[in-house]
């Protein structure tokens, strides 16, 4: 029983596979022309910089250039202070009058992350923006004013550029070979409701299965269409 339900089940995709496959395409253009159309791409730059050794770690250290204890512990405590001080009123007014450029405070902050890889004195500065250029201007402004804050506010130079900000090429938030993949699992299992609803709402007979199926009753026989006019043709075809 299991088996012929298998079988009327892949009978019945065979059948519709047409309107499997262009429902499936439809769904695949419409993936396309909508990442390509009406996605605004984005291009993201991204600046290290590490908390080293302070200025006042004594001189001894200095010249063999070594890092106490106390430098480290100092250092990992204040890299969750710095990540906020990088997205700070004062830092991002500061970026924004030195690059001269026209975007507000709340905007530019929603485009940035900080964030600090786990057991190390490593700040993480990502920036977004709709050109790749400034996106890694902005990051690497960032990391200049912000370590010049530093500075100024805790009158230590402890923080240094590790990686600066590189243009990217390629947008963030643009995949079209994943966005394809999905649009197309869309399609497919809509496709498939499609086919399974439609085949709910078919009544009609159209094989023995199915009469057998209806009426609970084995078919003996069948009996064949008598096409009379195609007989008549065929007696007139063989007297001539």
């Amino acid at each position: 029983m299991e088996e012929f339900e298998l079988k009327e089940l892949i009978r019945m995709f065979w059948n519709k596979k047409i309107h499997i496959i262009l429902i499936t395409l439809i769904f695949i253009v419409i993936g396309t022309i909508y990442t390509i159309g009406f996605v605004t791409p984005m291009y993201t730059s991204s600046t290290t910089l590490v908390l080293a050794a302070s200025d006042k770690t004594t001189e001894t250290n200095k010249q063999a250039g070594t890092i106490t204890t106390t430098d480290v512990t100092l250092n990992s405590k204040l890299v969750a202070t710095y990540s906020e001080l990088v997205k700070s009123k004062n830092v991002l007014r500061q970026v924004i009058s030195n690059l001269g450029i026209k975007v507000n405070e709340e905007d530019l902050r929603n485009n940035i992350t900080v964030s600090s890889v786990k057991e190390t004195e490593l700040i993480e500065i990502t920036v977004s923006n709709e050109n790749a250029s400034y996106a890694a201007k902005i990051a690497n402004e960032i990391a200049k004013v912000f370590t010049a804050k530093v500075g100024e506010i805790y009158n230590i130079n402890n923080v240094h550029v590790v990686d600066e900000a590189e243009v990217s090429t390629n947008p963030s938030n643009i995949n079209h070979t994943k966005d394809i993949v999905i649009f197309a699992f869309i399609g497919i299992v809509i496709s498939v409701m499609y086919v399974l609803i439609a085949n709910m709402l078919d009544t009609t007979v159209k094989t023995q299965e199915d009469i057998e199926k209806a009426i609970k009753i084995p078919v003996l026989a069948n009996i064949p269409i008598y096409n009379m006019e195609m007989e008549n043709l065929r007696k007139k075809g063989g007297r001539r």
